[in-house]
């Protein structure tokens, strides 16, 4: 079973860019697809980016199009998403869930196994 635990968050100011990281435990990390989600107060939590077990299929939300990019490295059991010209609106939990590959892509919050604790982005105007 993989274990994940978010890092990267922060305070910048509009315009700015911050890196999230996801670190992963486990042998089986390159059989999922990685995923991240957001929640801000009092909203849903909602799905950002995707990135496939072999990290060459990738997704994203149309907020997140042309501004967010999702990476993984199998290797070192690491997924990433770097985030530009971050907007007020981009404040929230973000956080990284896995699904076993074998199912398919999911936008779904419900649909991923595993989930990480959390990292808060705050991005001020």
């Amino acid at each position: 079973q993989v274990q994940l635990v978010e890092s990267g968050g922060g305070l910048v100011q509009a315009g700015g860019s911050l890196r999230l990281a996801c670190a992963a435990s486990g042998r089986t990390f390159s059989s999922y697809d990685m995923g991240w989600f957001r929640q801000a107060p009092e909203k849903e939590r909602e799905f950002v980016a995707v990135v496939g077990w072999s990290a060459g299929s990738t997704y994203y939300s149309d907020f997140a199009k042309g501004r967010f990019t999702i990476s993984r490295d199998n290797a070192k059991n690491m997924v990433y998403l770097q985030m530009n010209s971050l907007k007020p609106e981009d404040t929230a939990v973000y956080y990284c869930a896995a699904r076993w590959s074998y199912y398919g892509r999911s936008t779904k919050p419900n649909e991923y196994d595993l989930w990480g604790q959390g990292t808060q982005v705050t991005v001020s105007s």
